[in-house]
């Protein structure tokens, strides 16, 4: 294993004070216990707080500021955080409208997010980002994953907080932006863990993991490596077709997300998005926004997620509106 540590047991703390400091004038770092808090507090708007274990950045402190999340909590790397986490962040940003935790479908996560609700004494709300299209169970959830569709939600829920919309509004159109997402992901290779020091699981040079999960779980089947276009293909079609089994019509157009899992060159990211979009011409659907990058990770996994949420103006109306954090900004 080569990575750029010191101790193992101190990559967390010193990556955040790192991040903390890098992006001082958008975040402020709380430790014992971690989490993330917006450098100024907003006002009369709900909170939102999102978390989940770390590898995956710049989910979810990466998008914390203006126009998304209010506070993150990092647990460590591929581990959820804990409910004191929760519930320190949720007192610091709390801000007279209520809390609206957004949690990815992983058991630990709900679990933890559920304790920290319960404790706190402020009206709150839970929102459940399940858009993996490529299993319904697996050992780390009840039902499919949360993964790459969570940035998408928390952008466009982000941008309706700050309208001053209440909590009931907030919950209603974070669980409409997810139950109109779909992502489906293949990896190359593993990631390695720094606490084990080697490979999640073991691949051949020639195969790929078609529907992985973004902690290296298994996804639909092992397969050989094939074009990047069949590939892109199936994984197209995986999403369209769960779309048409839950009745999510994409006639209106989508915003499609091009993910990178970390280890994949932007090259060939953009290679991907081209597959896509003349796939998704081929099928006679309006792409009306992109986004291509690294930002739902797995640590150094060599591979990609897509992710179609098939929009209407109210989804694009927040999606287009001001963002400023060090994950996403635009419009600022």
């Amino acid at each position: 294993m080569k990575k750029f540590i010191n101790q193992v047991d101190d990559i967390l703390v010193e990556s955040l004070q790192g991040f903390a400091k890098a992006h001082a004038d958008i975040v402020k770092l709380h430790l014992s216990p971690n989490f993330i808090t917006r450098q100024h507090k907003a006002h009369n708007k709900v909170a939102l707080i999102s978390g989940g274990g770390s590898g995956h950045e710049p989910l979810h402190s990466g998008f914390v500021g203006k126009g998304m999340l209010d506070a993150a909590c990092p647990g460590y790397v591929f581990t959820s955080p804990s409910p004191d986490q929760m519930l320190a962040a949720a007192e610091a940003v709390e801000c007279g409208k209520g809390v609206l935790f957004i949690v990815k479908n992983y058991a630990g996560d709900v679990m933890n997010f559920e304790m920290a609700a319960e404790m706190l004494s402020v009206p709150n709300a839970t929102v459940l980002t399940n858009d993996d299209v490529a299993v319904l169970n697996s050992s780390y959830t009840t039902g499919r994953r949360g993964v790459a569709g969570t940035v998408i939600v928390e952008k466009t829920l982000g941008s309706l907080a700050e309208t001053g919309a209440d909590l009931a509004q907030c919950v209603a159109f974070g669980e409409k932006v997810n139950q109109r997402c779909g992502s489906m992901g293949v990896a190359l290779t593993s990631c390695t863990v720094p606490a084990a020091g080697k490979p999640t699981f073991d691949i051949a040079d020639h195969e790929i993991e078609m529907g992985v999960g973004i902690h290296g779980e298994p996804g639909r089947k092992r397969e050989k490596l094939r074009p990047a276009n069949d590939i892109v293909e199936d994984m197209i079609n995986a999403i369209l077709h769960d779309f048409e089994s839950r009745n999510i019509s994409p006639s209106q157009g989508v915003i499609l997300l091009v993910n990178g899992f970390a280890a994949t060159p932007l090259m060939e990211l953009y290679l991907l998005y081209h597959a896509a979009s003349d796939q998704l011409k081929q099928h006679g659907i309006n792409i009306q926004r992109s986004l291509v990058g690294n930002y739902t990770t797995a640590l150094d996994m060599a591979g990609a997620s897509i992710t179609l949420c098939a929009s209407d103006a109210e989804i694009l109306q927040h999606w287009d509106s001001p963002v400023h954090t060090a994950g996403l900004r635009w419009g600022i």
